[in-house]
């Protein structure tokens, strides 16, 4: 670098410049003559140094230097090789010349290492994500502030360098300023704090189900930043929360539900109370061939018959002493049933039961949880369910209750 420095000195002796118009020219030429070095430099340092450093990248085990690499990082790394080819030649130039390309150098400098910072911290970023601690501390929001303060720096240094002064003048008036940094920067900096707080807490993770409606919100996290929360919804729509709107505002985090690997079913059965009625001796002995009732009809009338021996009671009236009735035997057969599915968790609360009645009939509930988390696993089961018992309820006497329709309406005119 020396040798071509002095070399265009000498040259430029040689030619005895001065500022007439042929001076001019001859600076000119000398200066897209260095523009050809750079161009050179900056061909040799890609095609050969970079392609050199990405074939040893590539046959190391390593997985964060791929990263580097699949960032530019060191693509970026071959820009500063002109710059400061340029800055070291500018003093061939006359003084006044010389400052201004040197200046022009330097701020080419911080800029491209402002972007080379930038990618090596998305690089960061990216090495960090295929550890599975990622998913319960993401750092990207950190990272985002502190692509923030050395922007900023950046930004003073280059404003330092073109206008001449020292960095520590403008760093000086930086507190006159942060009433007006506290407002551009707003939801950074809430970002920021709520980003700690719903790390700290774990409040959210990458991969949680959460719904919030304020923000139609209803489906998995796929990306947690400084100043947003981006939740993919299950109709593949994309929903953009601010940070510290999961901080300030209520929403429902369903990866409790996910971990404990059951799903609840909480669902009634609406039976018309006009159906509600005692057993007859033919419905008993057509429960006892049941197969999830047989036991437990044995067992109830030994229990019944025991308990009105020992009262005495009259049997000339059923509403006297204890009977079986259809919606009794029909609610134990749920639950057999229910203890029997492969499909429901055993290990997790399981009952059916009644509600307070309603214009619509008796709410007859069940309460259970899958084994099963996914969404259609979940659904199936659950629909599974259902079908069986509304096609079930009739051989118990039981009517399952329905607002009537044009059909029921139909049938009456016929009549």
């Amino acid at each position: 670098m020396d040798y071509i420095r002095n070399y265009i000195r000498n040259l430029l002796l040689k030619l005895d410049m001065d500022f007439t118009l042929a001076g001019y020219l001859s600076y000119i030429i000398i200066f897209l003559f260095i523009i050809l070095i750079c161009i050179v430099a900056n061909f040799i340092t890609k095609k050969v140094v970079i392609r050199l450093i990405s074939n040893v990248v590539k046959k190391t085990k390593f997985r964060w230097d791929d990263m580097l690499l699949e960032r530019k990082v060191f693509h970026k790394l071959s820009h500063i090789v002109p710059a400061i080819i340029i800055y070291y030649l500018a003093s061939v130039f006359p003084e006044s010349f010389e400052e201004l390309i040197q200046k022009i150098a330097i701020a080419y400098l911080i800029i491209m290492g402002l972007v080379i910072i930038s990618s090596a911290l998305n690089a960061m970023n990216d090495i960090y994500q295929t550890y599975q601690v990622s998913r319960t501390k993401p750092i990207k929001g950190y990272i985002q502030v502190v692509k923030i303060v050395i922007i900023t720096v950046g930004v003073i240094l280059l404003i330092a360098n073109m206008i001449g002064q020292s960095p520590l003048i403008l760093l000086s008036g930086i507190g006159a300023l942060s009433a007006v940094f506290m407002l551009v920067f707003k939801d950074s900096l809430l970002g920021l704090v709520a980003g700690i707080q719903l790390s700290t807490n774990d409040m959210v993770q990458v991969g949680d189900w959460i719904e919030m409606p304020k923000y139609g919100a209803d489906g998995d996290i796929i990306d947690i930043s400084l100043n947003t929360v981006k939740v993919q919804n299950f109709d593949k729509t994309i929903t953009m929360i601010p940070s510290y709107a999961l901080i300030s505002d209520s929403f429902i985090n369903w990866r409790g539900m996910q971990n404990s690997g059951g799903r609840r079913i909480k669902r009634p059965l609406f039976i018309d109370k006009n159906s509600i009625s005692f057993c007859t001796e033919e419905m008993i002995n057509n429960f006892k061939s049941i197969h999830y009732l047989s036991e437990y009809i044995t067992n109830r009338e030994s229990e019944i018959a025991e308990f009105n021996l020992r009262n005495k009671i009259n049997h000339s009236n059923r509403v006297n002493g204890r009977a079986l009735t259809n919606i009794g035997v029909f609610r134990a057969y749920i639950s057999n049933y229910l203890r029997h599915h492969p499909g429901i968790n055993q290990e997790m609360t399981l009952m059916v039961r009644q509600l307070a009645p309603t214009e619509n009939g008796l709410p007859l509930e069940i309460y259970a949880f899958t084994n099963d988390t996914q969404w259609a696993v979940y659904e199936t089961v659950q629909a599974d369910i259902f079908d069986h018992l509304f096609a079930v309820a009739p051989e118990f006497g039981i009517q399952v209750f329905q607002n009537p329709t044009g059909n029921d309406f139909k049938k009456i005119a016929d009549i």
